[in-house]
């Protein structure tokens, strides 16, 4: 599914996948975005044949989450609040290769469970509401998409907020630039 345009690429400066955006840190911010722990040990990502969750864990903070199937497996981060040991509220889960952030999800998470949102993966977006263990995709509703880019950007100012009470200007600085992306999704 294409969201964007041509002309959001253009005011971006990157190539539109499955969305116009670009949420890859630059060089100078990537030491600094290892505020989340690198190296999670996780688990598959995506829900087995008999429907049941397959649960992640950020190995920092030990809060546990399921990650959405596009997201792809591998070592996963949370940006956000873990009360009662699961990921919940406005937040940013990051798919890590070594140091480096190779997929985003920024949504909205309930006990774990991702509700809302969008990912951004290879310089676009799939957006959706989460079923089973992905975002759904298709024909989806245009307020869908608006609602979901919207929250999308509400976790990345979230996130933001987050490494800006860190002291953390650049990684705070990243997740405002982030938020500004996924609000031209919706202009």
């Amino acid at each position: 599914m294409i969201l964007g345009g041509l002309a959001a690429a253009a005011l971006l400066g990157c190539h539109p996948v499955i969305a116009s955006g670009n949420n890859q840190a630059p060089a100078n911010v990537a030491a600094e975005t290892p505020e989340v722990p690198a190296a999670a040990v996780p688990l598959n990502a995506s829900a087995p044949a008999d429907g049941q969750l397959v649960w992640s864990q950020d190995p920092g903070s030990k809060c546990r989450f399921v990650a959405p199937k596009s997201l792809t497996a591998g070592p996963t981060n949370w940006i956000g609040e873990c009360p009662g040991g699961k990921a919940s509220g406005l937040g940013v889960l990051v798919r890590r290769d070594g140091g480096k952030a190779t997929a985003t999800f920024y949504g909205e998470l309930r006990e774990g469970v991702p509700v809302i949102g969008a990912i951004n993966v290879d310089g676009g977006y799939v957006v959706g509401k989460f079923t089973g263990d992905d975002l759904v995709q298709g024909d989806l509703e245009p307020q869908v998409r608006i609602d979901s880019f919207n929250v999308a950007a509400k976790a990345a100012r979230a996130a933001s907020a987050r490494f800006q009470a860190q002291k953390n200007a650049a990684s705070a600085r990243f997740y405002a630039d982030a938020a500004k992306q996924l609000d031209l999704q919706v202009e």
